[in-house]
């Protein structure tokens, strides 16, 4: 599973999982289900979900056993991955989900925190005042943090970070040399729901977020863990203040992000890329390696290698300049 911290109640037996969401079609073979993962992270016993031709190349080479899709996409799954066709795929997926995972669905406080100077780490780390830690909290040497900071639950911490005042993180693995500042969120649900006129139906968020070696990340900085994927910061990679980061973002190396840039939730950025401040990212796009962002752009489409963008829409930095002359 992409989060070690939540349980999984499973495993459950295929034809009574989707009597429990009320998708009762066709009567599969009885076999027992034991997670339920992304078209990437799936192995055989799995089940998982396909509903957009952009994952036809995932869908091809899931190992997943058993997927909730449509009968339009269907056919682009493998022989050894069963279709369970919904016309409601998404809500489905987040029942099933809320099934195998149903803490994962609130954020309620961590009632488990304690004064740092009642836990084992009073010695090892340098703090600030009403400091509070988690149960399975794990931090590193030489590590630094600020005035009232809540290490919550199901954390861990590398060596040589430092987490400045006012900060509360959860679900989350940070890893070496990682610079967080005053007053950033880390590790909470992400933005998930169906918007019903009735109610609306929160998607759980099972995965956690990852910051890699030597990574910073500004003040006031807020980065959602993943739904069912991760949500990852990539070595050396440097977010300015007010950024916020919504779930299954994965951002590479060596990025430098300025204040108030905003990512929709699953986009991807390649390695070396610069974005200007107030720039919006929407969600499922792709940027590649080595691509600058002009600030307060729009980004509406993926973005391919070594390419520089500005406006709104983003489109090629020579004809924004030239159309604006």
């Amino acid at each position: 599973m992409s989060n070690p911290f939540f349980k999984n109640t499973g495993p459950y037996e295929v034809n009574k999982l989707l009597k429990l969401i009320n998708l009762e079609g066709e009567k599969f073979p009885e076999s027992k289900i034991n997670d339920i993962k992304d078209l990437y992270s799936s192995i055989d016993g799995d089940i998982t979900f396909f509903h957009s031709k952009k994952y036809n190349d995932l869908a091809k080479t899931t190992k997943a056993s058993y997927c909730l899709t449509n009968e339009n996409l269907k056919s682009f799954l493998p022989n050894t991955c069963k279709p369970i066709i919904s016309d409601k795929i998404l809500l489905h997926t987040a029942k099933i989900t809320k099934i195998f995972y149903p803490d994962s669905v609130t954020d309620d406080y961590d009632a488990t925190v304690n004064d740092i100077n009642m836990t084992e780490h009073k010695d090892k780390v340098k703090f600030g005042r009403n400091v509070l830690i988690g149960k399975n909290v794990k931090i590193g040497s030489n590590c630094l943090i600020g005035h009232n900071s809540i290490i919550e639950k199901n954390v861990s911490i590398g060596d040589n970070c430092t987490i400045g005042s006012n900060v509360i993180i959860r679900n989350s693995l940070i890893k070496n040399n990682v610079y967080i500042l005053d007053g950033c969120v880390i590790g909470k649900k992400g933005f998930g729901f169906f918007p019903d006129k009735k109610s609306n139906f929160r998607y759980p968020q099972v995965g956690i977020v990852i910051i890699e070696d030597n990574a910073e990340i500004g003040c006031g900085s807020t980065i959602d863990r993943g739904s069912l994927s991760n949500t990852i910061i990539g070595k050396n990679t440097f977010l300015d203040n007010q950024i916020h980061i919504a779930h299954n973002v994965k951002i590479g190396e060596n990025c430098i992000i300025a204040g108030q840039v905003g990512f929709a939730g699953s986009s991807t950025l390649g390695n070396n890329v610069m974005i200007g401040g107030q720039a919006g990212i929407s969600g499922h796009l792709k940027v590649g390696n080595n691509v600058q962002i002009g600030g307060g752009s729009g980004v509406i489409k993926s973005i391919p290698d070594n390419t520089k963008v500005m406006g709104y829409p983003a489109k090629d930095l020579k004809n924004f300049i030239r159309e604006n002359k």
